[in-house]
């Protein structure tokens, strides 16, 4: 059995994805995934993206504070990560570009559950 690092923050698993090559922060705007450089910001449509990996995140002391951090790849190689909420706090944008993109089977999902 391999050991494995403890993974429970969202900021600690962000830290161990950017030192693999995960350095974008994604955001959706427009129905695109837009990379938020402000110099060279990119889109890209649900068909130039794949989601590699999530982590599922539950609040310590309220469950309204669950979250979900999507691992992203795009089609010209761009990797980085984007975030929603559950519930009442999730950003609708994101929800629905990430359905897009599971529905198109661009869905690796090879991690967490």
């Amino acid at each position: 059995m391999q050991d494995k690092e403890e993974m429970t923050s969202m900021t600690t698993v962000e830290k161990k994805l950017k030192s693999q090559g995960y350095t974008h922060d994604f955001s959706v705007q427009d129905g695109r995934l837009t990379t938020m450089d402000n110099d060279s910001a990119q889109t890209f449509t649900p068909e130039d993206t794949t989601i590699v990996d999530y982590f599922r995140f539950e609040g310590e002391s309220n469950p309204d504070d669950a979250a979900i951090l999507y691992v992203i790849e795009t089609a010209d190689g761009a990797k980085g990560t984007i975030s929603s909420a559950y519930g009442v706090y999730a950003n609708e944008d994101v929800d629905q570009f990430i359905l897009k993109v599971e529905s198109l089977g661009k869905n690796l999902m090879k991690g967490k559950k």
